[in-house]
């Protein structure tokens, strides 16, 4: 016997006047009538949950989730419904609500679903898009499966290094829970934990994003990370697990033998360089009890040194480099002896830039360094010396110097090739010089070089974005795109006429 129902009527106010609309071309047709309230829609993969009425073209409604009062769940895209839904509600947002029209090309065919659809029946469907819960493939070939129960914050995920605090509960096949952490663990997924599933899924998850892991037994339990409360490793998993928050851990050298791992974020983006003057706040720890071996510095007279001065170690002075103001850190230094460093650096002072100084200045630092690196050298600290290069910077300031002025003098008296010359030159001993950028980019308008000279605009302005002899430049070259584009379109024209 066939169940007659009718579908929930919207109130007037929040029927939507819409058109109807084709969705492909085998007669999809689509009338919204209630707007959703966001602008995502779901893509093959992610399971969708919905509720819908259904009745014949012409007649009444025959099946309603509505009336049970239980949404119904799929997986969009896997062949789990009829071609018309998995086509359709693609292209819904979370809380739309819409009138499909499916032909029976997209529905049940020829032979139809006796006894409710006939053959060559064509269904409308009354659909409502409660929600949906993304479905990703992170290892690539069906292994480990991540449905996202609740989306993280903003947009970034851990890197292999770092070390991340989760929660999670594994179930095997039966569903009886092998192992779990409500407190939460903390691990560095390069060493992973529990299972390789763990590490790969972190590294795709963002800041308190809650997932559900489907895991074969190729990427579960470890033999060697299981105990004798943990089944054999050829089970397949299910992990309900959350990321709670990640500390970044910084390869310093790139061979892990300074590790910084960042235990709060610094402000800005700027860091010290060799010669900054930093002020830091550090303790050194034995790793084996936590006793203090060394302190330095306090929040109100922090440890003011010179980077790169020798006046710290060496790999702490490295690790400092790579911070910024306020931020704080864990590093671990292993060489001889294994350090292990709290440090905190709380405020820096930097040199000027090189390619922001002008001649005088330059001479000035040059004459510096010289006078640094003969200080060094008498009291035998080779390396520092050697670090100055005090006789190649002074001549090599020089030299630019009297490039950037002689290609000035060639822009003025229109030599231009002479004078992109002469750029090219101080860019090969100072690649971020913006001058030589800004002059060469001049002297490219001048000859309708004009992709070059956008190039060394852009290359100036990501240099020194405030720069507004630069961005004045930047404003003359779009004018001579605009003005060669419309050049290009007449003498194409003057061509078609000819030809005709």
């Amino acid at each position: 016997m066939v169940i007659y129902c009718h579908k929930p009527i919207l109130p007037a106010a929040q029927v939507s006047i819409s058109p109807e609309t084709h969705i492909g071309a085998k007669g999809l047709l689509k009338k919204i009538i209630q707007k959703g309230i966001s602008w995502q829609t779901p893509i093959p993969g992610d399971e969708v949950e919905v509720h819908y009425s259904v009745s014949l073209q012409e007649g009444d409604y025959f099946d309603s989730s509505w009336e049970r009062g239980i949404p119904f769940r799929f997986r969009l895209g896997q062949c789990e419904v009829i071609k018309g839904w998995d086509e359709g509600i693609a292209t819904m947002r979370k809380g739309e609500r819409a009138v499909f029209t499916i032909p029976p090309e997209l529905a049940y065919g020829e032979t139809g679903s006796p006894p409710l659809v006939p053959p060559n029946s064509t269904l409308v469907f009354d659909v409502e898009l409660i929600s949906w819960y993304p479905i990703r493939d992170v290892s690539g070939d069906g292994g480990i499966m991540k449905k996202i129960v609740r989306e993280g914050e903003g947009w970034a995920t851990p890197n292999e290094p770092d070390e991340v605090l989760v929660k999670y509960v594994a179930e095997d096949e039966k569903g009886v829970v092998v192992s779990k952490s409500d407190e939460g663990v903390e691990f560095s997924l390069t060493n992973g934990h529990l299972c390789p599933a763990m590490s790969k899924a972190v590294r795709t998850m963002r800041m308190g994003e809650k997932a559900e892991l489907h895991v074969k037994f190729s990427y579960g339990l470890n033999q060697t990370s299981r105990n004798d409360e943990i089944p054999p490793p050829h089970q397949n998993l299910t992990i309900h697990l959350e990321l709670v928050s990640w500390n970044s851990v910084i390869d310093v050298n790139g061979d892990n033998t300074i590790l910084k791992k960042i235990t709060k974020k610094g402000e800005a983006f700027d860091r010290p360089n060799e010669g900054s003057v930093a002020r830091v706040v550090y303790l050194l720890k034995k790793l084996e009890d936590g006793a203090v071996v060394e302190r330095r510095g306090s929040e109100e007279e922090p440890f003011e040194y010179v980077c790169g001065e020798e006046e710290i170690h060496e790999g702490l002075d490295r690790a400092v480099m790579t911070m910024r103001k306020g931020e704080e850190a864990v590093v671990r230094i292993t060489s001889a002896a294994s350090l292990n460093y709290q440090i905190k650096l709380v405020d820096f002072t930097k040199e000027k830039p090189f390619w922001k100084m002008d001649a005088q200045e330059r001479i000035a630092m040059c004459k510096s360094k010289k006078n640094e690196g003969n200080t060094h050298f008498k009291n035998e600290k080779f390396q520092l010396a050697s670090n100055n290069h005090q006789e190649k910077l002074e001549a090599n300031s020089l030299r630019l110097s009297c490039y950037l002025n002689t290609a000035a003098c060639k822009l003025k008296l229109g030599d231009y090739k002479d004078a992109s010359r002469i750029c090219t030159k101080v860019l090969e001993l100072d690649s971020y010089n913006v001058k030589a950028l800004f002059r060469r980019s001049q002297a490219y308008i001048r000859t309708c070089d004009l992709e070059k000279a956008e190039a060394d605009i852009n290359r100036a302005l990501s240099i020194d974005p405030h720069n507004k002899e630069v961005k004045m430049k930047y404003k003359e070259l779009k004018e001579k795109q605009r003005e060669y584009v419309k050049h290009e379109a007449k003498i194409f024209s003057t061509m078609v006429s000819r030809i005709s």
